[in-house]
């Protein structure tokens, strides 16, 4: 099962709605059309635009988790600089994202 998959059935069933989106990129277009979503999970190992590329691009408009195998302190804190709310790292257990997930939006 693809990662997004996972992330989606955890997030559907803790009574998130959630949107997917295949790279940055892709995450950009559905924002531009769904101006309402109040968060993100996007990942630092994304095709046409990384993570931290979606990061530039969303600043602080919007609330976004890193979901991710790498663990790097250097890649930790410029994404931090660029604004993520938190780092997660694969394999995920679904309850934290969840936790994560309602700061968030909270």
């Amino acid at each position: 099962m693809l990662i997004r998959q996972q992330v989606s059935r955890a997030l559907t069933t803790a009574g998130f709605t959630v949107v997917l989106a295949e790279d940055g990129q892709d995450a950009l277009e559905k924002l531009a059309k769904t101006p309402d979503i109040a968060a993100a999970v996007c990942d630092i190992n994304m095709p046409r635009m990384n993570g931290l590329e979606f990061l530039e691009q969303v600043g602080t408009k919007l609330s976004v988790v890193v979901l991710t195998t790498e663990g790097e302190p250097d890649l930790v804190i410029r994404a931090r600089e660029l604004g993520a709310k938190g780092w997660i790292l694969k394999p995920f257990k679904p309850e934290i994202l969840v936790a994560a997930a309602r700061k968030l939006v909270a």
